[in-house]
């Protein structure tokens, strides 16, 4: 018998019981607008504010370099309406409902952004670990998302929240359960950390051998895009407010870059042509370019669009149409040697530009197409092998993680009295 099942025969046998979140709390307090308190005054005392992109699990609140000045009101704003402690848990409200921090530092003058909740837990009833916990479990979110509000942005009211129902076994299995969980945690971060070096070393190699494939000699032409391009034209502006969940597909600058690898079939976006005055369209085989960004090393990344559709390209996406293998059009230009290029002559600051003649004036080596095809054929299986999540080791990183939520989810399950 382990150490966790003679605990609970010793102190619950018959099942714990399951009270609200607002039962095992001292509050639950929204953080502030940050236009009520924001004065960017250097005179005025220093502090951290915190957004939900700042959350970060059980390793605390991600913080960067960059900390914002706050006046000395705000800083009474925030210990009146906040007065963040250790150990209180911090809950998005909106949009990503359920990401959670748990508070592990002192939290000196911070402010948070009212899409966060901040929960104090009553510590002689509960542990914040354990809350914390079960709050990421997949139980806890069974139950508070049928309470969401909102169609296209989620949102939890802070009496929903409380009233959601959490097991409160014995301090002493609670204890246990979080000594369990922190060292499967441990162990399961290890390992998935071990399988990302193991990913990213096959990913250099991949690199290394697409580039090996892509250098031809010099009996292969080198021709300039501008030469092989039948068109080459912008986008047109879509803004974020005007992305819509149907309608037509359609690709802002900004996901060639988070969103899309070498290759895509299916746009995540869509949007209508009301908001557009001007459109811009690609289909089957163009290139798409992200002429602005943050980076000179990843400025210009392209990706090729090999679906069905017929879809719009949004402003900073430079648009080629061609007669070639998009898929090798598209590993040609992700080599280092077209990256060098794209990024000649750029100089780091907030944004990077290109455009449509730098595009243009980029060179990679044309065989037939006979031998793209080949090519194409070569490197898809091993992008597959590097990327695929359904393969190799990015499915043993999925299978990990879906293992520790499994074994989480189990312990955190108890009989009701």
């Amino acid at each position: 018998m382990s150490r966790l099942q003679e605990l609970i025969k010793e102190y619950c046998p018959n099942g714990v019981e399951y009270k609200t979140l607002n039962d095992i709390t001292k509050s639950i307090n929204i953080g502030i607008n940050p236009r009520k308190f924001f004065k960017l005054n250097p005179d005025n005392a220093k502090g951290f504010y915190v957004t939900v992109r700042e959350l970060n699990g059980l390793k605390g609140v991600k913080q960067y370099d960059k900390t914002d000045l706050i006046s000395l009101e705000a800083v009474n704003i925030i210990n009146q309406r906040a007065n963040i402690e250790i150990d209180d848990i911090l809950f998005s409200n909106t949009g990503t409902v359920g990401k959670l921090a748990l508070v592990i530092e002192e939290a000196l003058n911070w402010g948070v952004n009212e899409g966060i909740y901040i929960i104090k837990p009553k510590k002689n009833i509960i542990i914040s670990k354990f809350l914390y916990y079960f709050l990421d479990s997949e139980l806890a979110y069974r139950d508070y998302s049928k309470k969401f509000t909102g169609s296209t942005l989620k949102h939890i009211t802070q009496k929903a929240l409380a009233d959601i129902k959490i097991p409160v076994p014995p301090i002493e299995v609670q204890r246990e359960i979080v000594r369990i969980l922190d060292n499967f945690t441990e162990l399961t971060e290890k390992l998935k950390e071990e399988l990302k070096e193991e990913l990213t070393a096959r990913q250099k190699q991949y690199e290394y051998y697409r580039d090996k494939l892509l250098n031809f000699t010099l009996e292969i032409p080198r021709k300039k895009l501008g030469e092989i391009a039948t068109d080459i034209y912008r986008g047109t502006g879509i803004k974020r407010d005007e992305v819509t969940t149907e309608g037509i597909p359609c690709v802002r600058y900004g996901e060639i870059y988070t969103t899309y690898n070498i290759w895509f079939d299916k746009c995540v976006s869509h949007t209508t042509l009301e908001n557009i005055t001007n459109p811009k369209y690609f289909e089957y085989g163009d290139i798409l370019f992200a002429i602005t960004g943050e980076s000179v090393e990843d400025i210009a990344k392209s990706i090729a669009y090999v679906g069905n559709q017929k879809c719009l390209a949004g402003g900073d996406i430079v648009v080629l149409k061609h007669n070639q293998n998009p898929k090798y059009l598209s590993y040609a230009l992700s080599t280092y040697n077209a990256q060098k290029q794209k990024s000649k002559g750029k100089i780091k600051s907030k944004v990077v530009h290109s455009s449509v003649p730098a595009i243009q004036d980029i060179e990679i080596p044309l065989p037939p197409i006979e031998i793209q095809n080949k090519i194409v054929n070569i490197l898809d299986n091993f992008e597959a092998i590097c990327s695929d999540l359904k393969i190799g080791l990015p499915a043993e990183i999925e299978a990990r993680q879906k293992q520790y939520e499994y074994y989480r989810d189990k312990l955190l399950s108890f009989d009701k009295i």
